[in-house]
């Protein structure tokens, strides 16, 4: 249902949503159309989807299976709205209220949401978490 609403309204490529359950991953990797692979590592799993036009997306998920982290790599930057969900308007207000040299990365660190994004045409990449959902014995490190 989700693909079909997003297909209907033109919206761009799904990601995992930070804060929602692991389940949106197999969607998003249907839509990208790409490889995933699924690694158990000490204290989350890291799901990397890889799109055949080089997108990486990695995904880290606590053991309780909430999205606690995503990074992205590639020619396009994603949708933050898509792939922050509930955190957006955190994004959006700290970003407005930042001055930022033009063409350096954007940072934001509040308590709720912890995104840094950089890049230009065909690069780019970013990663993002929500301090509240690391699971223990995780350092925020590991979402690159």
């Amino acid at each position: 249902m989700r693909v079909l609403v997003i297909l209907l309204l033109g919206v761009a490529p799904a990601w995992a949503v930070l804060g929602e359950y692991e389940s949106s991953i197999s969607v998003d990797q249907q839509f990208l159309k790409g490889e995933i692979r699924e690694q158990a590592r000490p204290g989350y799993k890291l799901h990397q989807i890889t799109a055949s036009n080089g997108t990486t997306v990695r995904e880290f998920v606590s053991p309780n299976g909430k999205v606690f982290g995503v990074a992205w790599s590639g020619q396009f930057a994603p949708n933050m709205q898509q792939l922050l969900g509930s955190y957006f308007p955190e994004l959006d207000q700290a970003a407005r209220s930042q001055v930022r040299r033009r063409g350096g990365p954007l940072v934001v660190r509040t308590d709720k949401l912890v995104l840094v994004s950089a890049g230009h045409m065909r690069s780019f990449h970013g990663h993002a978490y929500v301090p509240s959902l690391l699971p223990n014995n995780v350092s925020a490190e590991v979402v690159r």
